[in-house]
C-alpha cells in the first residue's frame, strides 16, 4: 500500500469530504512550516504528506485508484480499469501500444492550503483583518485568531489574493498542406513540458499531443489545448495553442471556400479552344473543355470542385480556371495578312 493516507490525515476509510476538510485543516495549521521555525524541515515534510493525503482522498477519482491499487497506482506503477481523460492534477496518455496510465502529479503544498484557508501563510495577512499591521504577527496573536473555531465560522474558505494565475497562452504554428485541409487529416506533436511535483520541484515530461484537422479548416482555425504549458510556482499553466497555416500549393491558391488555378496558353488555344486537365487534391482526374473564345479576363467556373465548407464538408466551394494568355512578340507579314483576312477588323 505505501504510505496511508488515511493515518496522515487521521481518520477511517469511511471519512466524508467535511471530515477530510477538517482534519486536514487542523493538521495543515499544526504542521505549516511557518508555524514552526524550530524544526522548519520536519514540519515541511509533514506538511506536504498531510496535503498530499488531502488531495487524493478529497478527489473521488483518484480515491477510488488509491483505495484499489495503493500509492503504486496513483504513480502510474498499476494501469487503472477504465481510465478516463485527463483531470485536476493527472494526465492520461497513450505510451505506444500499452493501456493509459494514470500519472498522479501532486500540487504544490501550499497552493492546497491557500485554495482551503483563501491565505497561504497561517502567519500572513487575511486582507485587512486584525486591525494594524501588528495584529498578525508573533505566536500570541496566531492562538486567538487562528483556531478551529475561526474557519468553521467561514464556512467554505473562499480564496483570496493569492489565487493563482493563469500563464499566457502559448501558440505555435501548425502548417498544413491543402491536400491536408481538404481531405482532413491527424497530426500528432511531441512535446516536451515541466511538472511540479509534491516539493514544488520541476521535471520535464514528454506527452504526444493528438490534432484532427478537419476537412475545410481554413488558416488561422486555432486548436486549444488546455493548461498544457509547464507547471511553475504559483501559476496555473498555460494552454497550449496550435495555429493553422496553409503551406503554398504549386496548383491550387485558396480564396475562401474556391479555389483557384492559372492555365497558361497560347494565343492560338484562346482562339480556337482549349481543354483544361487537373489532377485534384483528392487524386481525382478532371477534364474540362472550354469552347468560348478565352479572353484575357475570362474565368471558367466549375461548381462544387472547391474546398469543403467547414461547417458542413459535404458542400464544397467552387473552382476558378483563370488564363494567363502569351501573346507572340512578333508577327510575320504572312501571318498579319491571314489575321486581316480570317478576323476582320
Amino acid at each position: 500500500m505505501g504510505v496511508d493516507y488515511y493515518k496522515l490525515l487521521q481518520v477511517d476509510k469511511n471519512a466524508n469530504d467535511d471530515d477530510l476538510k477538517k482534519a486536514y485543516r487542523k493538521l495543515a495549521m499544526k504542521w505549516h512550516p511557518d508555524k514552526n521555525p524550530t524544526n522548519k524541515k520536519e514540519a515541511e515534510s509533514k506538511f506536504k504528506q498531510i496535503s498530499e493525503a488531502y488531495e487524493v482522498l478529497s478527489d473521488p477519482q483518484k480515491r477510488a485508484i488509491y483505495d484499489q491499487y495503493g500509492e503504486e497506482g496513483l504513480k502510474g506503477q498499476v494501469p487503472p480499469p477504465d481510465a478516463g481523460g485527463p483531470g485536476g492534477g493527472a494526465t492520461f496518455f497513450q505510451t505506444g501500444d500499452g493501456p493509459n496510465v494514470f500519472r498522479f502529479n501532486p500540487r504544490n503544498a501550499n497552493d492546497i492550503f491557500a485554495e482551503i484557508f483563501g491565505f497561504s501563510s497561517p502567519l500572513g495577512g487575511m486582507g485587512g483583518m486584525g486591525g494594524g499591521s501588528g495584529g498578525m504577527r508573533g505566536g500570541r496573536s496566531f492562538g486567538g485568531m487562528f483556531g478551529e473555531d475561526m474557519f468553521s465560522s467561514f464556512g467554505e474558505a473562499r480564496p483570496m489574493s493569492h489565487a493563482p494565475r493563469k500563464a499566457e497562452p502559448i501558440e505555435k504554428r501548425l502548417p498544413c498542406s491543402l491536400e491536408e485541409l481538404y481531405k482532413g487529416t491527424t497530426k500528432k506533436m511531441k512535446i516536451l513540458r515541466e511538472i511540479a511535483d509534491a516539493s514544488g520541484l520541476t521535471m520535464p515530461v514528454e506527452e504526444i499531443l493528438t490534432i484532427q484537422i478537419k476537412p475545410g479548416w481554413k488558416k488561422g482555425t486555432k486548436i486549444t489545448f488546455p493548461e498544457k504549458g509547464n507547471e511553475q510556482g504559483n501559476m496555473i499553466p498555460a494552454d497550449l495553442v496550435f495555429i493553422i497555416d496553409e503551406k503554398p500549393h504549386p496548383t491550387f491558391a485558396r480564396d475562401g471556400n474556391d479555389l483557384v488555378v492559372t492555365q497558361k496558353i497560347t494565343l492560338a488555344e484562346a482562339l480556337k479552344g482549349y481543354t483544361v486537365d487537373l489532377t485534384t487534391l483528392d487524386g481525382r482526374s478532371l477534364s474540362i473543355p472550354i469552347t468560348n473564345v478565352i479572353s484575357p479576363n475570362y474565368e471558367e467556373v466549375v461548381p462544387r470542385e472547391g474546398m469543403p465548407v467547414p461547417k458542413d464538408p459535404s458542400k464544397k466551394g467552387n473552382l476558378r480556371i483563370k488564363f494567363s494568355i502569351k501573346f507572340p512578340a512578333r508577327l510575320s507579314a504572312d501571318q498579319k495578312a491571314g489575321i486581316e483576312k480570317y478576323l476582320p477588323a
